[in-house]
């Protein structure tokens, strides 16, 4: 008598390889909700500025403890949400193209990280159109996903194109909730050839996602669950992926597709609007 052994066939996860990572953060020395310009924002409930601050360390040494080549602004005292440095410019090739902020509330950060970009030695270029930096910026291999329907105008895809001479892809934000294409988008390996992403589908209208199936067809796709607590405002360099502590389906997504999914609690930041990515602007020389 014969045993016929059935054994399931898998497709391994692919290896992934860590690349090093220079970042720009803002610690939340000012950090308070006293407006509200977004659906995450209630200035009745109390915020915990110390709180704010402990939270944004462990990111921050979380960063360090990874390789990351970590530099700070300092923060301005009255700008509460300088803390979310991804939105101060966009930075690719050594050209810092510079943040032009919808709500007055938040006008003076553009300036101020223009003026720490010329410090670094990067050739700034002051925007012309409306613009949130990286929060609507995504550099994905050798193409820039940008985010349009909240924040920033569809024009600045143009200007941000006519500057880095990259192709610019549009892609329409729909929900409010997630207003920056951060926040719908998590870039997992931005290296060319090595295109990976993960979004929440829901966040767009059907042409962006004709767009985002046709170029990312093997892209995670999370859940409503973990996009509400900022799942996908995640920062990866590859192989580590540092997100919000409490997206645990995302985190278990991840590391079947072969990544080491690192969580953080940034809970009180998370009142403002914010999460991992908000808080780190990738610098590119």
């Amino acid at each position: 008598m014969s045993t016929v052994i059935e054994t399931e066939t898998r497709t391994a996860a692919p290896e992934r390889t860590p690349s090093k990572k220079t970042v720009l953060m803002c610690r939340p020395e000012h950090f308070t909700v006293v407006y509200q310009i977004n659906p995450w924002m209630d200035p009745a409930k109390p915020t915990d500025t110390a709180l704010a601050v402990q939270q944004w360390q462990v990111l921050h040494d979380t960063y360090v403890g990874l390789g990351f080549d970590v530099q700070l602004i300092d923060p301005v005292e009255g700008l509460p949400d300088m803390v979310y440095a991804a939105n101060g410019g966009t930075v690719i090739d050594g050209i810092a193209y510079g943040a032009k902020f919808t709500h007055e509330q938040r006008a003076a950060e553009g300036p101020a990280y223009m003026d720490w970009f010329r410090q670094a030695g990067f050739d700034v270029r002051e925007p012309v159109e409306t613009n949130e930096g990286e929060g609507d910026f995504l550099l994905v291999g050798d193409v820039i996903l940008a985010g349009t329907g909240f924040r920033s105008d569809s024009s600045s895809h143009d200007e941000l194109r006519r500057i880095t001479g990259r192709e610019v892809v549009t892609l329409n934000l729909v929900n409010p909730s997630f207003y920056h294409l951060d926040t719908a988008i998590a870039v997992l390996d931005s290296r060319p050839g090595q295109e990976h992403i993960a979004y929440l589908p829901s966040a767009f209208d059907e042409p962006s996602l004709e767009i985002l199936r046709e170029r990312y067809p093997d892209a995670i796709l999370v859940s409503e669950e973990d996009a509400a607590v900022l799942g996908l405002n995640s920062y990866s360099d590859g192989r580590n992926v540092v997100i919000a502590a409490r997206a645990k389906g995302f985190e278990q997504q991840l590391r079947d597709a072969g990544y080491h999914p690192i969580g953080v609690d940034l809970s009180e930041l998370l009142l403002g609007g914010g999460g991992v990515k908000c808080c780190t602007l990738e610098l590119r020389r």
